[in-house]
């Protein structure tokens, strides 16, 4: 059986990231699926899904890190080519991939005691986002 979602987040962008751990655990229970797969996907090309433990020191380390990997203040050629000043965030997000797969057993998302799933806007402006929640199993 296949299950498939879609999550609504309205984000603020630079680095927003918003825990939606209890939102697939919603999609989840109305799948009715005993075990299987559930993969979460941003259909965008400046966002990520990821796990971490939401908690604001650790949400500030990563912000921390990934401008040091990959500053928002240097020139990046889509900028030149699109002169949306977003460059920075394809670059982030593609580092950190669109999707996560979490595997599900008895109806249970199997997740870390401090991991969360949670979906970052590294865009340099608000957003609406539709994350894809798809669930392969029985």
């Amino acid at each position: 059986m296949i299950f498939t979602d879609i999550l609504e987040i309205k984000t603020k962008g630079f680095g927003d990231t918003i825990d939606i751990t209890e939102k697939v655990k919603k999609v989840t229970e109305k799948a009715k699926i005993v075990s299987g797969l559930v993969t979460v996907f941003c259909n965008g090309s400046t966002g990520t899904i990821t796990t971490i433990e939401f908690e604001p020191g650790v949400v500030k380390d990563l912000q921390r890190v990934l401008e040091k990997i990959v500053p928002s203040n240097v020139p990046y050629e889509h900028d030149k080519r699109w002169g949306d000043g977003n460059g920075f965030s394809h670059v982030r997000a593609t580092l950190m991939k669109p999707s996560l797969s979490i595997p599900l057993i008895e109806q249970e998302l199997i997740l870390g005691t401090w991991q969360q799933v949670v979906f970052i806007d590294f865009d340099n402006r608000a957003r609406q986002r539709e994350i894809v929640v798809q669930i392969i199993g029985e």
